[in-house]
């Protein structure tokens, strides 16, 4: 099935329970890209910014005219009005000497602009010139004076704003248990304890992983010449991984999604498998570095369980081949861009004709018992037919115990986390190959996020309640409404477009959903706790309290199938403690979470050009995402229906062919690779889209307000300028090279850098802003631009 869910940063991989995510089961990975956690942070420079800002107010302490805002901290604002305007009183001028005259400007000396001014030019480097590269101008002096920890694989604005939610995340679950708290915060806490208890960890061992590989049939690596085969079937597998709480999904996905083309009701979802190692890799071979690295980690872990080393070596080559072919029937991601391919309705008798090897009536009402049974005139959606045929001659061709050996592998890489150090070390070593970090978060901050994600609604619960500030969620649902203006009006601009269709694309940007920060239903102790009934946890047992929670999970959404589908459940969007924001296709909605109004995106305290270049380009980004290369496949019910006639849509591919081609001649200096520009395509449309709509949004504010006044040390920097600083500044980043390398070849995000000469090389207002020379780098004479 189509991926619906498109974000702005690069999405999680998550352990246990994730709500958010189970209308919109296919997630777009998120706007940084890797799937894995956001988990930067910004060292030396904290310091830095402390002296800049105390430098700056002994410079301009004689001359403060206080703003509305009274202090410096982000995640307090408590702005006066939601048009962020300064203080009425007149800031002092500035002179400003150039070849052409002097020039007399406002300057904004309130703490919130002196903060904002230390942050800029902590960050940017004005011995290069703008035109020749704006990322080293706004981002040079981030990128040469920060390291990346070795916990982490990059540093990057959002990572910085994470570390700071991640803080925040674990003083709440430190706290004691109080006596009558609710449910939900008591299941949340017990999970971080249960993660923070080494000592039990540790004291249990491997134990726990050993009884359940018997529980499971027994891993054949492990058990030598006693394992019996007989004993073994794929399809009684799948059964037993459901009832334990572990994916269903090492051989075939299966998954109950909601009908991208009736999505007021949800349907059964086939698709290929997920697989330990992205395709991407395993089709380069056994010799391959990294399918190298995956072997050894599989080969070491399962001898600290016990197995013969001699004998691991052969049998989980056999199994790691046997993924291998898992993979080579895969479909590639550029190949699975295009919904209406992937939609392949059958029903459960057109299956068993078609694909004859699978008991599919059995294998499906194993795996929803108890909650539905189906019938043979029960229709699925089979993403990729070819796969499961391809998938019947495998399995007949394989022989059980190499088929076991690889399902059961599965289960032992998905548990390495929650055991021993021992175990835990070597899988360090495997993701250091993979990303070039040395070293484990901190025990707490792997706790927190582990926690976060798999219980967002009560830790987002918690999280809102002590540390959002509410008057942002007015401010973002008024940018919200400003930069859809812009929007629409690009839509009627468009000379490509003809008239059905752009009726059509309007109605559809007229129909887009915002949920902003999050739903009322979280501040409801009784609603949390219903949802959450039928959850254990125990403060001593990790494994099994992720297992439980996956199970919770994995029960909520089977139970789902025969309900129709409320696209404003609170459910689906209870996951306010993340910085991240996204766009779902079958809602026809965007979000912005509470995490992300903060920090670089966000603030009362700072003039509204630095608000619409940060958040506001991200508010735009989600919205174009309705109308990239995926999301115009939708149409305003967030249905797959073609609402384009055929000759615009030719005009929009040949656009969209010419941001494929700018990016995929982009190339990362420092590991050689050229950018995908097919699988990157639909997050670059929509940050070309995205930083325009901006623009004209805070152009449109400016018309409104007057000019604003420029920042202390920037006096030289215009506001329409400032804005493209501030812009550029939410990518500023550094990147491991192997980071970088599986972000190219696995992600769908172009690294920080492209997001920022890529758009605005294509737009002249940048050029006209910055009077950059038509053929320099930053304002070729050709340019792209699909809205």
């Amino acid at each position: 099935m189509t991926e619906t869910h498109r974000s702005l940063n690069g999405g999680h991989a998550e352990a246990g329970y994730n709500p958010a995510n189970y209308d919109n089961m296919r997630n777009k990975p998120s706007f940084l890209g890797l799937r894995t956690k956001l988990e930067e942070r910004l060292m030396l420079a904290v310091g830095v910014a402390v002296l800049l800002v105390i430098a700056f107010l002994a410079a301009f302490v004689a001359t403060f005219v206080q703003c509305k805002s009274k202090d410096f901290d982000d995640s307090h604002d408590k702005p006066q009005t939601s048009e962020l305007k300064l203080s009425s009183s007149m800031p002092p001028a500035v002179v400003i000497r150039g070849g052409t005259g002097d020039m007399e400007v406002d300057l904004c000396n309130s703490p919130g602009c002196i903060h904002t001014a230390s942050k800029l030019l902590m960050n940017m480097d004005e011995k290069v010139d703008p035109c020749d590269d704006f990322y080293d101008f706004a981002c040079g002096s981030f990128v040469k004076n920060t390291r990346i920890p070795d916990d982490k694989t990059s540093v990057n604005t959002f990572s910085i704003i994470t570390d700071q939610l991640q803080e925040q995340i674990r003083a709440l679950l430190d706290e004691p248990i109080a006596k009558n708290e609710p449910k939900p915060f008591v299941l949340a806490k017990t999970l971080f304890q249960a993660c923070m208890n080494r000592s039990a960890i540790e004291a249990r061992g491997v134990q726990p992983l050993l009884d359940m590989l018997r529980r499971l049939g027994g891993w054949p690596v492990l058990d030598g010449d006693k394992w019996d085969e007989r004993s073994f079937s794929w399809e009684q597998s799948v059964y037993k991984f459901r009832n334990a709480g572990y994916s269903v999904d090492y051989f075939l996905d299966f998954s109950i999604s909601v009908d991208v083309k009736n999505s007021t009701k949800r349907i059964i979802d086939l698709d290929q498998a997920s697989l330990g190692l992205s395709r991407e890799y395993l089709n380069r071979g056994f010799s391959d570095k990294l399918v190298q690295a995956y072997y050894e980690y599989m080969v070491d872990i399962a001898t600290l369980l016990g197995a013969d080393r001699a004998r691991a070596k052969v049998d989980l080559k056999n199994s790691l081949e046997f993924e291998m072919k898992l993979a080579n029937i895969s479909l590639p991601l550029e190949k699975r861009r295009n919904a209406t391919s992937l939609y392949n309705p059958m029903t459960v008798a057109e299956l068993q004709e078609k694909f004859p090897k699978i008991p599919w009536l059995e294998y499906i009402n194993r795996l929803l018992t108890p909650h539905v049974n189906i019938g043979v005139d029960e229709v699925t959606i089979v993403s990729v037919p070819k796969y499961i045929s391809d998938l019947e001659v495998l399995l007949e061709t394989t022989p059980k115990r190499v088929q076991a050996n690889y399902v059961m592998w599965r289960v032992a890489g998905a548990s390495v986390s929650y055991l021993t150090d021992n175990l835990r070390r070597r899988q360090l070593a495997y993701v250091t190959a993979l990303s070039g970090k040395t070293e484990r978060e901190s025990r707490w901050k792997e706790c927190a996020d582990t926690t976060s994600a798999s219980m967002s609604i009560a830790v987002g619960a918690l999280y809102i309640r002590k540390y959002f500030n509410e008057n942002s969620k007015a401010n973002a649902l008024e940018m919200v409404n400003d930069i859809k203006q812009q929007f629409r009006q690009t839509l009627n601009e468009v000379e490509w477009m003809d008239d059905k269709t752009r009726k059509a694309a309007l109605e559809k940007a007229d129909s887009m959903a915002s949920h902003i920060a999050y739903p009322s239903e979280m501040l409801d102790n009784d609603k949390l706790t219903k949802f959450y009934s039928g959850l254990e946890m125990s403060s001593d047992k990790l494994m099994e309290s992720v297992l439980n929670l996956t199970l919770f999970g994995t029960e909520y959404l089977f139970s789902k199938l025969r309900e129709p589908v409320n696209k404003t459940d609170w459910v689906t969007h209870g996951r306010p403690a993340i910085v991240n924001a996204f766009y779902s296709s079958i809602e026809n909605s965007i979000q912005f979470p509470a995490g992300i109004l903060q920090g670089a995106f966000f603030s009362a305290k700072r003039p509204a050009y630095m608000n619409y270049g940060a958040i506001g380009f991200v508010i735009g980004h989600e919205i174009t995402h309705g109308f990239d290369d995926q999301g115009r496949q939708f149409d305003q019910n967030g249905n797959l229906v073609d609402w384009w006639q055929e000759m615009t849509k030719q005009k929009y591919l040949e656009k969209a062919k010419c941001i494929i081609d700018q990016y995929s001649n982009y190339t990362v200096s420092e590991v050689g690779l050229k950018l995908n520009g097919v699988n990157t395509q639909g997050e670059n449309i929509a940050d070309n889209g995205g930083i325009k709509e901006a623009y004209y949004a805070y152009q449109a504010w400016t018309n409104r307000h007057g000019e604003e006044a420029r920042l202390p040390g920037l006096e030289k920097y215009t506001p329409k300028q400032l804005f493209w600083l501030s812009a550029a500044n939410t990518w500023c980043a550094v990147y491991r090279n192997e980071a970088i390398k599986l972000r190219i070849t696995t992600g769908f995000h172009a690294p920080g850098r492209f997001r920022v000469i890529g758009p605005l090389a294509n737009m002249e207002e940048f050029a006209n802003d910055f009077k950059c020379p038509v053929g320099s780098p930053m304002n070729p004479a050709h340019k792209c631009k699909v809205w």
